[in-house]
Formats: structure tokens, C-alpha cells, sequence
């Protein structure tokens, strides 16, 4: 009863302010946990994007990757490409048949008995028949 008498003295203000903060005590234990919810699915649902479309995200690791994979097909292509031109070097240091064909072909030379004729680009075109071509 003593307390009872104390609240009551204690003025019209202070009796409005205690269940106020009570009040707003429940909205926030009621809201806090959805509002928590909204910022855990917001925070993976940012998290997902950043991993697929970020700066090293998914799409541009599965480029980097095609580009790889090109890039090996083409390093592949000229290491052969190479290793066929070491064989030509090769044939031409040493093989006396290699080195007359690339002088017939490329210098245009002849033995003794032969003679060269060259046949100018454009009749060559137009000595091939129309569907020779295709």
C-alpha cells in the first residue's frame, strides 16, 4: 500500500511515461525478429548476386575459362605449326631435294633444259570453269 501511495504522489507525467516505454519495448521485441529476417535474406540475396555477376563472380570466371581453353587450342596449334617448321629447316639443311623445290618454286629457277612459264593471276581465274570453284 505504501507503494501504491508513492506511485500515486509521484505526478500525472511520470504515470504516462511508464507505460510508454513498455509499449514500445513490445513493438520492438515483436518487430525485431522479422526486421531481422528481411536483413538476413537481403544480405544473401546481395551476397548470390555479388557471387555470380561480381567482379570475379561466376559469369566472368566461365569466360576466363572459355578464353583458357582457346588460348590452350592455340598455343597447342602453334607448337605443332613449330615443330613442323624445325622439320622443314631440317629437310633444307641436309636434303638436296627439299632445297631444289623451294628454289623452283619460290626463286624460279630451272635446269638446264628447262624453261619457265608464268601464267598471269588473272587468266589462271578465268581458265578455271564456273563451278570448278565450289
Amino acid at each position: 500500500m505504501a507503494d501504491e501511495k508513492v506511485q500515486g504522489e509521484k505526478g500525472a507525467g511520470e504515470a504516462i511515461a511508464g507505460p510508454m516505454p513498455r509499449r514500445a519495448l513490445d513493438w520492438t521485441l515483436r518487430v525485431w525478429r522479422p526486421a531481422g529476417t528481411v536483413v538476413a535474406v537481403g544480405l544473401a540475396l546481395l551476397l548470390t548476386w555479388h557471387v555470380i555477376n561480381g567482379k570475379h563472380g561466376l559469369q566472368v570466371w566461365q569466360q576466363k575459362r572459355a578464353e583458357d581453353q582457346q588460348l590452350r587450342r592455340e598455343i597447342k596449334d602453334l607448337e605443332q605449326e613449330n615443330a613442323r617448321l624445325r622439320e622443314r629447316i631440317e629437310r633444307l639443311k641436309s636434303d638436296p631435294d627439299a632445297i631444289e623445290i623451294v628454289a623452283r618454286e619460290k626463286l624460279h629457277y630451272a635446269k638446264a633444259n628447262e624453261v619457265i612459264v608464268a601464267v598471269p593471276a588473272q587468266e589462271k581465274e578465268q581458265a578455271q570453269p564456273a563451278g570448278a570453284g565450289k
